[in-house]
């Protein structure tokens, strides 16, 4: 078995709510998607990835481990697309496991065993020049429920970007909460689309958004912390 892999580093966790934290990155090659934003242009293709079996993958963890690195994340690309690599990595490596997925491919999440935490992002229409569908959206809260109730530890993450409108934000929000099995501990990270010197009244924006959210879940505003300290 092997899957086209860009590169294995470890860094800090620059997203979400593990942010700060050590970790070993697993990027892949490969998605499902063409988001607008994207930063690891170079992940989208296959073709640019070295096919690696999931020992090979292993000793590279161990080579770069330290004893402050207490998890790998599988990103990418779209991680999700190798469910059957993943699981065996995650059988030969004692680390927990963290999956960052767009969310879109909830057969091959079911598939994919011993997750520690996820972070899924809910994509807008903003994300997409002219390709965005309801399938996206209905894939992602699929995969939301079927995570939830399988009681692995969850949350969202909501790209926005200096051209995202407050309307199509607020109806995203309110059609995910409208269509989830249980929000009470549903978490959603906002994180403004980096650089942040491409925004102009930035803070005025990020209030009104976390408001938004705040109506249905618990809200943080996050931007892309690794970029500010200007590291992998």
């Amino acid at each position: 078995m092997k899957a086209p892999i860009i590169e294995i580093f470890s860094s800090f966790q620059g997203e979400g709510l593990l942010i700060g934290q050590r970790q070993i990155f697993v990027r892949f090659a490969g998605c499902n998607l063409n988001c607008n934003y994207c930063d690891t242009n170079d992940s989208k293709s296959v073709m640019s990835g070295k096919l690696m079996t999931p020992e090979e993958v292993v000793d590279k963890i161990n080579e770069i481990l330290t004893p402050d690195c207490k998890a790998i994340s599988f990103t990418g690309g779209e991680p999700s697309l190798y469910p059957d690599f993943i699981n065996e990595v995650s059988k030969i490596c004692d680390l927990d496991i963290m999956l960052e997925t767009n969310g879109t491919l909830p057969d091959n999440i079911d598939l994919i065993d011993d997750l520690d935490i996820v972070s899924l992002d809910i994509k807008l229409p903003e994300h997409f020049d002219g390709d965005f569908n309801d399938e996206i959206f209905l894939n992602e809260i699929k995969s939301l429920n079927l995570l939830m109730a399988k009681s692995i530890n969850v949350y969202c993450k909501v790209v926005i970007l200096p051209s995202t409108k407050i309307k199509s934000f607020k109806g995203v929000i309110k059609k995910l909460s409208e269509n989830i099995s249980s929000k009470s501990n549903l978490q959603v990270i906002i994180q403004p689309s980096s650089p942040l010197s491409e925004w102009k009244d930035l803070n005025f924006k990020l209030f009104e958004f976390s408001e938004i959210v705040g109506q249905y879940f618990e809200v943080s505003t996050i931007p892309q912390i690794h970029k500010i300290l200007d590291i992998e």
